[in-house]
């Protein structure tokens, strides 16, 4: 008798396995079930006659993965930018950083002469009977020495001290406008930061201290007593650079500069030449170095002809052509107030005069 399966004459003849064999490669094993995933339709689905067949649901662990992977990037980012700026500026200042630039000490001594101060029509007459016959002229007499490397600077550093004090040299006692009492800013703008201040102060409320006399930075002649009578400024001179420590080079500067003057606003007076020599001890750090400033250390500065009785911290007041010292005498020094420097005065050799 054939089974309940079976067809009614039984399996037919030359199949193979029965009925339950000709659907076994549709029937899902006990492993394949419980690995499918269910959908429930949901009451909005159901009621919905455009509702897909099958909603899709939200890939949950791709999404995870993704802000994962994104947070992790941001992260990387962070901390790749954090690397460059700590890089660039160290949390812990170097030792540049935390020396503070001191004080300039300055010194200017007024030469006077001993009798009339010799004159000509012409300044190169003048010049050509002079010690300056020989000088060159104006920037030429700063001449830039051999650069040499040395135990921690190299020698572009070193070049590069030695061309920002020649700079400071030229600005400072060259520039027509800063010896006629002019403008200033080219000079400080090569000052270190740090100096600034003293710098500004020196100007706006100048002092013979030794720390704040503008003729102290720089070369000036009071505008309402003197005048450039010839272009021709006659300079002669040296730089020198050493290395103080290993992160500092120093730069002396010792020049003698040789102004030919007259009268302001007196075209037809004979000039007269007005000697001034300085001597300036630059420092330099690293900074410095990059950013092409200085700081400027001290100043020894001997100028004359000029009168010892008269004042030579804001300007020099030059005596010119005709014009004698007479008998005044230096300010007198507090020596019970720590605020001022001594008054000091020299006197002008003859044989630094033009011979006319």
């Amino acid at each position: 008798m054939a089974g309940l399966g079976d067809p009614p004459g039984g399996t037919p003849e030359g199949a193979s396995g029965g009925g339950e064999e000709e659907y076994r490669s549709v029937v899902f094993d006990e492993s394949f079930v419980r690995a499918a995933r269910l959908q429930e339709f949901s009451a909005q689905e159901r009621l919905t006659d455009h509702a897909p067949a099958v909603r899709r649901r939200t890939p949950l662990r791709r999404a995870g993965l993704s802000r994962q992977a994104l947070v992790l990037v941001m992260l990387i980012a962070v901390a790749f930018g954090t690397a460059i700026y700590m890089g660039v500026r160290h949390p812990y200042p170097s030792a540049d950083a935390q020396r503070a630039a001191e004080p300039v000490r300055m010194t200017v001594v007024p030469l006077a002469p001993e009798g009339r101060v010799p004159g000509a029509d012409d300044a190169v007459h003048l010049y050509e009977h002079s010690p300056a016959a020989h000088f060159r002229t104006a920037a030429e007499g700063v001449p830039l020495p051999g650069a040499r490397r040395t135990a921690h600077f190299s020698d572009d550093q070193v070049l590069n001290a030695l061309t920002t004090a020649k700079n400071y040299i030229v600005r400072s006692a060259l520039d027509p406008d800063v010896l006629g009492g002019g403008a200033v800013r080219s000079v400080r703008v090569l000052l270190d930061p740090a100096q600034l201040d003293q710098f500004d102060r020196s100007f706006e409320r100048p002092v013979a201290d030794g720390r704040h006399a503008p003729t102290g930075w720089l070369v000036r002649f009071d505008p309402a007593r003197a005048e450039l009578a010839d272009a021709e400024i006659r300079v002669h001179g040296s730089l020198r650079a050493v290395e103080s420590d290993a992160s500092t080079l120093e730069v002396t500067a010792d020049h003698t500069m040789v102004y030919p003057l007259r009268p302001a606003g007196d075209e037809g007076a004979e000039a007269s030449l007005f000697t001034v020599r300085r001597e300036l001890h630059f420092r330099f750090d690293r900074d410095d170095l990059r950013l092409h400033q200085t700081q400027l250390v001290a100043a020894y500065v001997q100028a004359g002809p000029l009168s010892c009785a008269e004042g030579s911290a804001n300007h020099l007041r030059p005596l010119l052509a005709g014009q004698t010292a007479g008998t005044g005498a230096p300010a007198g020094t507090d020596p019970y107030t720590t605020d001022n420097a001594t008054a000091l005065c020299g006197t002008l050799a003859a044989d630094a005069q033009p011979r006319v």
